[in-house]
């Protein structure tokens, strides 16, 4: 039978989703599995890698109980990154994955960045990108220092996808892309995992995102598949939103928000992360803390669903009475990369309510974004003219259209939600000759459903309140600063 369809997975923060496709990116299937986050102490955020694995496979279970797989070509996985699982050398997690949210490694974090300086990282990696609580290093650090035992016995410290595609392969493997932090165009670089002892012999070899590791083992839904080594889930979401070329930009909507601009021009800037070139794309990226996670956080307030709140904001009018938010509530990424602030309504008076409260945390979300994407433009020396726009949180189509006020830019939305699993998708079908390039794969495979174009006459209200989103983060660095130092003594 002719390998004619394709599945693509994504190991997400809050579940792991998959597609199911054919060769011209007709979306035959979906699926969804949630996966819990645990905060077992202030500051922790750990999941489970059998969650992860639950997914994976319940996802080829139900794809298989519906349709025909005899024609599947390939799977593709992407993930999370900054998310690290210990594992022994037969592949058995030693302790629950620490998540990109997690902030137990701050000390061991600091302690690196005293160790390297900006001109250091601007040659390792064309940016000075800082070594945070989320880094790799930082993480093998801190379990080094406070389980030496744990550190002794580990054997590989690998992101969700690479654990996944090795209970499904038996193949040790990772892409040079989601190595962000460690590596270069020349591979990893060996100056900087030297900071740590032993990092370098527990990280996985790198290979091409297309490559084929190896095939699902005897045993498994799918068996004899061959599944390639697959990126990062904020790749997988740019090519499933359809970006590829110069001057294209994205913007990905779930968890996090992570806006990005592919530009072959680099001007260093901090609190952008910048990629090595991979086919010729090179990726300046900023994502930020808090997206969906702030809506899904204040749904639970009001004791309503995310769907709920966000459809409560449209009832709500733009005006003085819409409170301000920083969506800080765990710290915030790019472009501050400042842990220790938080979230906060400001001018909150009687005329608000729930409504007004929900729509102030949907702008807050999209000011946030705009305060990255200032960064991105100067980063990438390019200040595109349409954005397109996919993932779960842009699933509302009152949040796309406030994003695009806020932004003053059209926003071109992709038809499928699972932008990331697509873009596994997509590299799945590129190792079994699907498109003649990336590019070419992308077009065939990538759809959109509609563009959101700004409403000009909210322009100066969102640049009024975009300066003083601005100004409430400046007035609160300190008084944070301070909390966190005493929690720190606590």
């Amino acid at each position: 039978m002719a390998k004619n369809t394709l599945i693509g997975i994504d190991v997400g923060t809050t579940a792991t989703k998959a597609v199911l496709i054919d060769q011209h990116g007709a979306r035959l299937a979906s699926f969804a599995y949630a996966h819990p986050t645990h905060h077992p102490q202030p500051g922790y955020a750990e999941q489970n890698p059998d969650d992860w694995m639950a997914g994976v496979l319940g996802a080829l279970e139900s794809f298989g109980q519906t349709h025909d797989l005899r024609g599947l070509g390939a799977i593709g996985i992407c993930s999370q990154v900054n998310t690290h699982v210990f594992v022994a050398s037969d592949g058995t997690p030693l302790m629950p994955a620490i998540t990109w949210q997690d902030g137990r490694a701050a000390r061991d974090a600091e302690r690196l960045e005293t160790q390297t300086n900006a001109e250091q990282k601007t040659v390792w990696f064309g940016a000075p990108m800082p070594i945070d609580a989320s880094h790799a290093l930082s993480r093998m650090a801190h379990v080094a220092r406070t389980e030496p035992d744990l550190y002794a016995r580990t054997a590989h410290v690998l992101l969700p996808k690479d654990y996944c595609v090795l209970q499904l392969t038996g193949t040790v493997q990772s892409d040079p892309i989601s190595a962000v932090g460690l590596v270069n165009e020349n591979g990893y670089v060996r100056d900087l995992l030297a900071l740590v002892s032993g990092a370098a012999e527990r990280l996985p070899s790198l290979a091409d995102c297309t490559t084929v590791v190896g095939t699902v083992r005897t045993g498994l839904r799918c068996a004899g598949t061959p599944v390639v080594v697959g990126t990062m889930d904020a790749w997988g979401g740019m090519f499933g939103v359809g970006v590829v070329n110069n001057g294209d930009a994205m913007y990905q909507s779930g968890t996090s928000e992570i806006p990005g601009i592919v530009s072959s021009i680099l001007v260093p800037t901090p609190g952008v992360i910048t990629f090595p070139p991979y086919s010729g794309i090179v990726m300046h990226a900023a994502p930020t803390q808090s997206g969906g996670a702030a809506l899904s956080w204040f749904a639970r307030v009001l004791g309503r669903s995310p769907a709920e709140a966000a459809a409560l904001a449209a009832t709500a009018r733009p005006g003085a009475t819409v409170p301000m938010f920083l969506p800080h509530l765990q710290g915030e990424r790019a472009p501050l990369w400042d842990s220790a602030s938080r979230g906060v309504f400001a001018r909150l008076d009687a005329s608000a309510g729930g409504a007004e409260m929900a729509l102030g945390v949907l702008q807050g979300v999209g000011y946030s974004v705009r305060l990255a994407f200032g960064a991105l433009t100067t980063s990438a020396a390019c200040d595109p003219p349409t954005i397109n726009i996919g993932g779960g949180g842009a699933l509302s189509d009152n949040w796309c259209q406030i994003r695009a006020d806020i932004l003053g830019k059209p926003l071109k939305r992709c038809a499928s939600p699972e932008i990331a699993a697509l873009g596994a998708a997509i590299l799945a079908g590129l190792s079994q000759g699907i498109g003649s390039s990336l590019a070419d794969a992308i077009g065939r495979l990538v759809h959109f459903d509609r563009t959101f174009e700004p409403d000009l006459s909210l322009t100066a209200y969102h640049a009024d309140r975009f300066e003083h989103y601005q100004t409430l983060y400046r007035d609160l660095v300190d008084f944070n600063a301070h909390y966190q130092e005493a929690g720190k003594q606590s």
